[in-house]
């Protein structure tokens, strides 16, 4: 880490930062120099994280309990960064659940889970950020998936959530950009994480890393102000032969 990076003593906010995708986006970030708040729902798991994401480097950690369906948590969550580091300069909407099954047996309460975490939750994230990153000119950075371009059978509540939030962060690139936000989308394939209940091992060696991830978000975020990369997609470059 340079001294002079452009990162260094800024503020970001990560959802579901407390393992996988989340817990490596907000390592990379302190690691920068960036001072960051984690959220997760539950308020010990969220604390231990930001505990062992503060070893990475010299920026400052805050760990949030914080559920991304219900909106005045979310304020909540923004307002207590704000009070805490003076500021917001980016957000990553990272915070995301998997449930699976044909559409004639999906229960409602997963479908509802799905959508209300991995689509309205992201929405509830960019909303109650404008403020703050309208007087930083910050950025939003939301994480989807392949699948918000790609269907499969036994998706369709996950693909209907990434589908939709893929519209939801390229429309909102074009409503925030006359502000000085710059909104971007990673969109990863498989990654070795700890998705859907999920436990990484060895077998996961060809899929994408969480750092991986966390190399793309600092990429974005050192983009030069007049440059923005609206979404990238990302694949494993050796999946194993069918």
């Amino acid at each position: 880490m340079s001294a002079n990076d452009p990162l260094r003593g800024k503020t970001a906010l990560v959802t579901g930062g407390s393992k996988g995708i989340g817990l490596a986006i907000a390592r990379a970030l302190v690691g920068a120099g960036m001072n960051v708040s984690l959220t997760a729902r539950h308020q010990d798991e969220v604390e231990s994280a930001a505990s062992r994401v503060g070893e990475a480097g010299p920026g400052r950690t805050l760990g949030l309990a914080c559920d991304v369906r219900d909106f005045e948590q979310v304020k909540s969550a923004v307002e207590r960064t704000l009070d805490t580091f003076d500021g917001l300069d980016a957000v990553v909407a990272n915070a995301g659940v998997g449930r699976f099954g044909a559409v004639d047996g999906l229960h409602l309460d997963d479908w509802r889970a799905v959508i209300d975490t991995n689509l309205s939750g992201a929405f509830h994230t960019i909303k109650a950020s404008v403020p703050a990153l309208t007087r930083s000119k910050g950025t939003i950075i939301t994480i989807g998936s392949l699948a918000g371009t790609n269907f499969f059978a036994g998706g369709a509540a996950y693909n209907a959530s990434k589908f939709g939030l893929l519209g939801l962060s390229q429309a909102a690139m074009l409503d925030l950009r006359p502000h000085g936000i710059k909104v971007s989308t990673i969109m990863p394939g498989s990654v070795a994480s700890y998705f859907n209940d999920h436990t990484p091992g060895p077998e996961d060696a060809w899929k994408i890393q969480p750092e991986d991830i966390g190399e793309m978000v600092l990429y974005l975020l050192r983009t030069p102000q007049r440059t923005l990369p609206s979404r990238i997609e990302v694949r494993p470059s050796q999946p194993p032969r069918r």
